[in-house]
């Protein structure tokens, strides 16, 4: 069987990580083999960039050196986790992927989307989500869901605008990609984002088999 790359993707506070976590469960308790992993960090590398990335005290750090620390956190990632587990037929969860560069890179810091494309490309090394769920709610609401929890990393701390032009982002993104991208309305309860996608995989996976 072939293996399903689903992703997951949104806002800061949309709640994406948390449905992921919680869809990979319920696969794995459905019998199939589902690989809950993320962006950056989902390999040991990935880890070491992720801290650099996230860590307040970098926020000096210049958006191309930023642009390139993803794409070599996503090549050792497609390369070591994501290509292996789907060449065996695997179910990889991945909170956060290309859709995110494109979002927080292009559209809210402004580098040329064309040239993170073609940068992409070489990082995907010709994998590509099945499915991407695009969690979608206001930015005041998402970052006020984080100040709740004691959630504060170098994304949070940027302005507002900077939210808004990433949220559009990823609006537009979804407009492009309509066959690919589901966007879920991530204001409903917990619950009911969470069964308003698990039917969607669920029937995903019925026709596909």
């Amino acid at each position: 069987m072939k293996g399903l790359f689903v992703t997951f993707e949104g806002i800061e506070g949309s709640g994406k990580t948390t449905i992921a976590k919680r869809i990979s469960e319920h696969l794995n308790g459905e019998g199939h083999n589902a690989i809950l992993t993320r962006e950056p960090g989902g390999t040991e590398i990935g880890r070491e960039i992720r801290r650099l990335l996230l860590d307040p005290e970098n926020s000096g750090i210049h958006p191309v050196t930023e642009l390139l620390l993803y794409f070599a956190d996503r090549s050792e990632h497609v390369r070591k986790v994501i290509s292996p587990a789907l060449k065996r037929g695997d179910i990889i969860i991945c909170d956060r992927f290309s859709d995110s560069t494109i979002a927080y890179q292009g559209f809210g810091r402004g580098i040329d989307i064309d040239m993170l494309n073609d940068l992409d490309r070489i990082a995907r090394d010709g994998v590509k989500p099945d499915l991407t769920f695009v969690l979608d709610l206001d930015v005041r609401t998402g970052l006020g869901r984080n100040v709740l929890i004691n959630k504060s990393d170098r994304f949070e701390m940027e302005e507002i605008a900077f939210h808004e032009r990433v949220r559009n982002g990823y609006l537009r993104i979804a407009e492009q990609e309509p066959d690919r991208i589901r966007v879920i309305d991530a204001l409903q309860p917990l619950d009911s984002v969470w069964e308003e996608i698990r039917v969607i995989i669920e029937s995903y996976l019925d026709n596909a088999g």
